[in-house]
Order: structure tokens, then sequence, then C-alpha cells
């Protein structure tokens, strides 16, 4: 039976069944229950009451949370972590008495957001990889072939297409370094009560502070983090949030760029994005080739980069040691981010993998700019030859105006032969002509910088990254 309800395009069309598992309530509950029980080891390990089999019970439900029993009890008590403490009561009678003792419902949500954000992180970084291992690869097999570089897109000075690649893998690389630092940097919320003060823990343990800096310490290590905040009111900084948002911004950022510039690459017919044998770009207009994949990848990235705001005034806007109005929000900007950034990897790494690169038309657009590109070094020779630079620039400018004016009414590109029989430039030998109109000569260092860029930057950062990453599933695109 058709759902009538509602759903994200982000859980129905693009992210992947392993970014919505994250995401998803059996997830997040799962590490509610694990906090939980952190929590309870680490009290009865330093010295409190409560019993093995309390534990177990826990140990043995971590997963199996009943959501509409949960459910029913949010109905009752509009309080979601009471809810569940009672739902994981029931599951668990003989951990029921033992459970969120000491806790405030920060202690449990914060350290499992964290928690689920460090695996999406995760997720993002090996998704991330994926795109540079495939562009770099790109970068490699196509770092001599000379191509028009636009500045203002307009046809300027030669580059190649591998060396234009890595202008696209260096921005995505700049992002694994934060993704990466921001995993590095990473801390939990900690157990530090209802204000942040400890007092319930301190209490607990009978004004025994080592105690209490110890429970900290052994549920932070259980989790799997090196750190906790060292202070926190109710919450943990919600700064900390903003951060990783700015990370995530900065990949849609990339993203959107590599997918803009493809966008005006195929419109001018160099590369194109892959387009499969039975797909529609058109439903009126059977011919057409559009692409869609870098059009959707600015689509999303734009969401994500909106987000980035949303999180730097969830920020700037608590009160004191609490307030509730970052709750619902938090709610929807986390995992929307996480959801659009994994569809905008997969997408990107779609594109990467099957770039379409058409070499005659490069080539083509390449010779008919070629006399213009060729006007400088003609102008160093000329010089050379012992005239003056001021009065052969006049003499290049005149003549490239005739011949712009020229090619636009549908004549050929002839400057370099009116340049060479203009006398003002009777000092040069007119053999070097076809020298001259090479295109190798005018990509200067791009091949040497795509191999350096790679072997001295690229590689050792992938190596350094690499340990940090999730394994990112090949998720197929579903539209």
């Amino acid at each position: 039976m058709t759902d009538a309800r509602w759903q994200s395009p982000l859980s129905g069309r693009y992210a992947s069944p392993a970014m919505l598992h994250l995401w998803s309530e059996p997830y997040r509950i799962g590490r509610w229950r694990r906090v939980w029980l952190a929590l309870a080891e680490s009290e009865r390990a330093l010295g409190l009451e409560i019993p093995e089999a309390a534990l177990d019970a826990m140990r043995a439900h971590l997963d199996d949370a009943d959501l509409e029993v949960a459910a029913a009890y949010e109905k009752r008590f509009r309080h979601d972590v009471m809810a569940h403490v009672h739902a994981f009561g029931e599951q668990a009678p003989a951990a029921r008495a033992h459970l969120h003792l000491g806790a405030t419902s920060a202690f449990v949500t914060d350290n499992a957001d964290v928690l689920i954000m460090r695996d999406a992180m995760a997720l993002v970084l090996g998704r991330l990889l994926d795109v540079v291992g495939h562009l770099r690869r790109f970068a490699e097999q196509h770092a001599a072939l000379p191509c028009l570089a636009y500045t203002h897109f307009q046809p300027a000075q030669l580059t190649t297409v591998g060396k234009r690649a890595t202008l696209w893998l260096q921005d995505f690389s700049m992002d694994v370094e934060a993704l990466v630092h921001r995993l590095a940097t990473l801390r939990l919320r900690g157990c530090k009560g209802t204000t942040g003060t400890q007092a319930s823990f301190l209490e607990l343990f009978e004004g025994d502070h080592a105690k209490v800096r110890e429970l900290e310490r052994r549920i932070t290590e259980t989790l799997g983090l090196p750190r906790a905040f060292a202070v926190t009111g109710q919450t943990y900084p919600r700064k900390a949030d903003a951060q990783v948002l700015d990370v995530l911004s900065g990949i849609a950022q990339s993203a959107a760029k590599f997918g803009a510039d493809l966008r005006l690459l195929q419109h001018e017919g160099e590369l194109l994005e892959p387009f499969e044998s039975e797909q529609i770009g058109s439903s009126a207009m059977a011919y057409k080739r559009n692409p869609m994949r870098a059009e959707r990848i600015g689509a999303l990235a734009r969401h994500v980069i909106t987000l980035q705001a949303n999180g730097a005034h969830t920020a700037a806007s608590q009160w004191l040691e609490r307030t509730l109005d970052d709750s619902a929000n938090r709610r929807l900007t986390l995992p929307e981010a996480f959801l659009a950034v994994d569809a905008i990897l997969l997408l990107a790494s779609n594109i990467a993998q099957g770039l379409e690169v058409r070499e005659p038309v490069i080539a083509r657009h390449v010779r008919e700019q070629m006399p213009f590109m060729a006007t400088e070094r003609w102008l160093m020779l000329g010089v050379q030859a012992g005239g003056d630079r001021q009065a052969l620039h006049e003499v290049v400018r005149t003549h490239a105006m005739t011949v712009h004016a020229a090619v636009a009414a549908g004549g050929p590109n002839d400057l370099m032969e009116r340049l060479a029989g203009d006398p003002a430039f009777g000092g040069i030998d007119r053999t070097r002509l076809a020298e001259e109109l090479d295109p190798s000569r005018y990509t200067g260092r791009s091949r040497e910088q795509v191999a350096e860029f790679i072997a001295e930057y690229l590689d050792p950062l992938v190596t350094m990254a690499q340990p940090h990453a999730a394994v990112a599933e090949r998720a197929e695109l579903r539209v």
C-alpha cells in the first residue's frame, strides 16, 4: 500500500542506505542504550551497588528497542528520554532501578549525538576519499592533454585537462584535512550533571571528587572517544555542531564548484558527465544530454551551505547553561546536512569515475584560439629581434581586433600569418610560425604540477586519512 505521508527526498531519492541507517531511530536509540550501559558499568566499577545481572540485562537489549512502546510512553510523559528509560526498563527489568542514575537527559542525547556524528563523519570521509581516488586517476591520465583555460569564462592561456582536475582535487583535499581534524578533536559531553557542575555524581560518590573524575574518564574510554569537554553547561557547546556543519558545508562548496565547472565544460562539449544508454535528458527535447547529476550536486550543495548558517545561529543563541530552542532545530539540521552531503558525494563519485573527455572538441577549440594564445610569445620574439615592446604590442592588438571581427563573421583565424607578414615583425624567422602554434609549448609546467601534486601532497594525505574513514559501500544512484 502506498504511504500517503510526505517523505523527505533525502531518504526517498538521494542518500545511501548506510547514511540513512546512521540517522535512523533504531540506531539513535541503540547509541542511547550504549551510553546508559557505559554509565552503569563505570558506576559499578567505582563502587556503586549495581548488580552484574542489571548490566547483563542492558547488554542483551542494546539494539532491539521497541519503538512503539517508547512512543506510547512519550505520549503520556511528553518526554522522549524518560519514555525510553521506561521502555528500556520493561525490556530489561533487572536494570530498571539502575538506569539513568545521576544523569540528565543531555547526558544521554548529547553523548549519543556525538557518537552518531563520529560514525557519520567516518562514512563521509570514506566517500570523500572515493571521489578523490577517481579524480586522481583522471588527473594522471590527462595530465598532458592541452586545453583552453578560461578566465571570466573567456578563452585564456592553455592548461591541461589533468591540471584542471587538480584544482578540484585540491578543494576536496582541503575538506579531507578538515574532516580528519574534526574527527581527531571530537569530544563527548561526558557526565556533567544537570547544569554541568557534576553535583549529582558528587552526591552519588559521597563527595569523592577523584571518583567523579574517574567516572567521566571511564565513560569516555568505553564510548571510544579520546576525550570529553573539560567544562559544559547542561549540554555540550553547540559551537561543536557548528564546526561539524562548517566541514560539511566545505565539502558541499567543493562539490558545487566541481559540478559547476563540469556544467560549463559540458556546454562547450569538452567534458561530459556519464549518460546511461536509456537515460532521458528531456521529456520534450529527446536529443538533449543535460548535466543533470552535476546540477543536482549544485541543488543539494546550496541546502547544505544554508544549514551551516543554521548551526551558527543555534550556537550563538544559547542562553546561559541551557535552553531548549536548539533541540528541534538540531533534529532537522544535523541529519539533513549529513544525508545531503552523502548524496552529493555519491553523485560526485559517479561523475568522477565516468567522465567523458572529447579530445577532438578540445583540440578544435585549442586550434581556433591558438593564434591568440601565441601572441605573447610572438611579442617576446619581436623584442628579441630588436623591436620596441610597446610599439609591437599595439601592432598585435590592432591585428587581433581585426581578426576577432573576421572570425565572428565566419572567416579564418589568420592572426599569425598577419603578424608574420607585418614589417614590424620582419626580424623573425617565418619558419618558426608552425613551432609557435604547437599547443604543448603553452601548457607550462601543467604535467609536472600534476605529478608533483599527487606525489608530494595528495598521496601522503590519503595515506594519513585512510585509517579514519569508514568503508563506503558502492551505493547506486536511485534516480
